[in-house]
């Protein structure tokens, strides 16, 4: 066979190829998404057995916190993996506030998400910033500007040494501090005994969590993770 006929043969084949390559880049028929492998997790909400366990009283640091009645949430709000729709990386965490949602971003296209609860100073502050400080079982120390809007709070305040740690503490069980250029936003990430809060707009505080999964996100978080605050909707599907 002469080697101007290969040429001219594997010079057609390529050529074919081409136009194939042209002709589906002018499809209009849709192909499906293709899941990364690591997504190939479990998606959506757990199932009843894990839900009751998820959600189960628990007992943490000498302090009993009672179970969760997950049944009265919207289903939603449960803790529970779903493709990532924020497009950051991964040990991100992005807090859409309209939504009421928080991600955990994970590798392969995922992400953990949890329902929360937005209070008043959660809406007064976006961008991004580092989770400084974290801490568990904190003390609830009452800023002067909510001991002002509520003066039955000055027991609790900043001067007072706050309110112990515990299951009726508002912040919870553990605390994740949010700072920007070295300096406290007071923005925060805690725990909350007010579960029925989930997925509302809170009167004060910043980002509550029913305290079970606040302790899970404890375990997911390191110090100086970069956080994400949107203040718009990342226009997450449920």
């Amino acid at each position: 066979m002469s080697s101007e006929f290969l040429l001219s043969r594997r010079s057609f084949v390529i050529g074919s190829v081409s136009m194939t390559a042209a002709l589906a880049g002018c499809s209009t028929v849709n192909t499906p998404t293709v899941v990364p492998v690591a997504a190939q997790r479990p998606i959506g909400p757990p199932d009843e057995a894990e839900l009751e366990a998820r959600y189960a009283a628990v007992e943490d640091g000498g302090h009993l916190l009672p179970a969760i009645p997950y049944k009265k949430i919207d289903p939603k709000y449960y803790r529970q993996r779903v493709i990532d729709p924020t497009g950051e990386k991964p040990g991100t965490v992005v807090v859409d506030t309209p939504g009421r949602f928080l991600y955990v971003v994970e590798p392969g296209g995922t992400a953990m998400r949890y329902g929360v609860s937005i209070g008043r100073d959660g809406f007064a502050w976006e961008g991004e910033g580092v989770i400084q400080w974290r801490q568990p079982w904190p003390r609830w120390k009452v800023p002067p500007e909510m001991v002002a809007r509520d003066p039955k709070l000055k027991k609790y305040s900043i001067e007072a040494g706050g309110m112990d740690p515990g299951v009726k503490n508002p912040l919870g069980a553990r605390a994740l501090y949010i700072f920007k250029d070295g300096q406290d936003t007071l923005y925060r990430l805690h725990g909350s005994p007010e579960w029925q809060s989930i997925g509302t707009a809170a009167s004060s505080g910043c980002v509550r969590f029913v305290n079970q999964d606040i302790l899970d996100l404890y375990t997911r978080v390191p110090y100086h993770a970069r956080i994400v605050v949107h203040q718009g909707s990342l226009q997450t599907a449920v």
